[in-house]
Order: structure tokens, then sequence, then C-alpha cells
């Protein structure tokens, strides 16, 4: 059984990750691997799991907090219909 970086359970079918930089976690849950190693906004501090925004050298959970953190062109991606 391994044990979690995160959340210190000791589950037998727990996983391994390493990061670009060559740093291994182990974790039990998807959870506890993004709430550890997700990049954080800069502007509201949230995980960002999903798309994101990348502007002024930072990678933002969405198109409003870039703007809000000074790159007012910064748009969300649309679909046109």
């Amino acid at each position: 059984m391994a044990v979690c970086d995160v959340c210190g359970n000791d589950y037998a079918e727990a996983f391994q990750v390493t990061t670009r930089a060559g740093e291994r976690y182990t974790f039990d849950s998807i959870e506890c691997a993004a709430h550890k190693i997700a990049p954080r906004c800069p502007h509201c501090g949230c995980g960002v799991l999903g798309h994101s925004i990348q502007a002024k050298e930072g990678v933002y959970c969405c198109a409003s907090c870039a703007r809000q953190s000074g790159a007012p062109i910064a748009v969300d991606s649309t679909v046109a219909v």
C-alpha cells in the first residue's frame, strides 16, 4: 500500500504522478492530485483544472480573472453556432 502525499490515506490503489520538473507524488484520488499539483489562478486562487487563459505571464482560470489582473483584451473561447 502507499500513503497519499496530501491526505495521508494508506491506500492499496494509490497512484504516482511525476511532474515535468521531475517531482514524484503519490495520491489516493484525483481530487488530492489536483489539490497538490494544479496551477492556481493568480487572481482568485482557484485550481486551474480545465482550459485556462495565459496572459501577463500567468495562467488564469478564466478571461474575467485575466482582465481584472490587467489583460483587458482576454476573452474566453467562444463557439459560433
